[in-house]
């Protein structure tokens, strides 16, 4: 018998200290970004002013996750000129960023010298590792997890080598 994933949340949950999260592709096509990502193709824009209208239950898990004390960061290495999915997400990380979450980006050419994993990734306390697998077609394919102490060590390292180039989001222009 497999043993139970933990959802995102409940791991979430029982993180004591620190969240980062690493992403390293040029668009996704994720089930539930679909109907957003079509939106916003179609010109709708988030209201910074009209918090009830963006405002979903990812942003309280981590709202309550950084009011508890945990640092949770979320650094995107993309391609430049960015592509249409960057733009779309770039739009909306100022609702990641009202949740608590700290955002850099990289451009990818100054990547090119970083040991990186070869999947998105969770960090969670720097000791279990949540990768993210998708399709080529930017679908998820699902978790897997680490706690091997190298993997993790693999990710944090990888992971402050990103943040310390990175721009923060507000300096970011696409």
């Amino acid at each position: 018998m497999q043993p139970k994933v933990p959802t995102f949340a409940e791991q979430l949950a029982a993180t004591r200290s620190t969240a980062v999260h690493l992403e390293m592709r040029d668009s996704y096509s994720v089930a539930g970004e679909v109907q957003a990502f079509a939106a916003w193709r179609d010109g709708f824009r988030y209201d910074p002013a009209d918090r009830a209208s963006w405002w979903r239950p990812w942003l309280s898990t981590i709202q309550e996750t950084v009011e508890r004390g945990v640092e949770v960061r979320r650094a995107r290495i993309v391609s430049t000129p960015v592509s249409e999915y960057i733009r779309y997400e770039h739009s909306g990380t100022f609702t990641n960023i009202a949740a608590g979450e700290q955002v850099r980006w990289l451009d990818r050419r100054e990547a090119s010298d970083l040991a990186l994993p070869g999947n998105d990734f969770w960090l969670f306390d720097g000791e279990l590792v949540r990768f993210n697998h998708f399709t080529g077609a930017g679908e998820s394919a699902g978790p897997s997890f680490s706690d091997d102490p190298a993997v993790a060590r693999l990710c944090a390292t990888a992971f402050e080598a990103v943040w310390e180039r990175a721009v923060p989001h507000e300096k970011f222009s696409i």
